[in-house]
């Protein structure tokens, strides 16, 4: 996968840089942003959603079943580790991510169960609940390049 390239302006507007596409993050006025983008959060569950859909419809494609769309409605909130029923760890903050699909099309129950299962098996969904190792890098006057 080729490197993104984010980039900020004078506001708290960044422009995100993958291949040949832009897009853009931004926060709401009220926390100091211009609200012309969706909040990194947004986009990181909106990367979520996406990566699951696509997952779906490659999934249900390659079993010839009658997929016909997929909507998912996905939130995030943040607990306290130590409040949080279902966590026993010593993390600070647990993070819970709800989702909510609808799947259309004439599919069987056995076909629906197995199509949730599946959601949770994309790139993005493993990406996010499994470890995570940062290797962070300070350049100095050096402009970014995709390559």
């Amino acid at each position: 996968m080729g490197k993104v390239i984010v980039r900020s302006d004078p506001t708290l507007r960044t422009s995100i840089r993958a291949r040949q596409h832009t897009v853009y993050a931004d926060e709401p006025a009220q926390d100091g942003g211009i609200d012309s983008a969706p909040t990194p959060m947004e986009l990181m569950l909106g990367a979520l959603g996406a990566c699951m859909v696509i997952t779906l419809q490659l999934y249900a494609k390659r079993k010839n079943w009658p997929l016909e769309g997929v909507e998912i409605a996905l939130e995030q909130q943040r607990f306290s580790g130590k409040e949080h029923p279902k966590y026993q760890g010593e993390a600070q903050f647990v993070h819970e991510i709800r989702d909510q699909m609808v799947f259309r099309g004439p599919l069987s129950d056995e076909q629906r169960s197995r199509l949730l299962e599946i959601a949770g098996r994309c790139p993005v969904h493993r990406l996010i609940e499994n470890p995570v190792i940062f290797v962070d890098e300070l350049l100095e006057g050096e402009k970014l390049s995709a390559e």
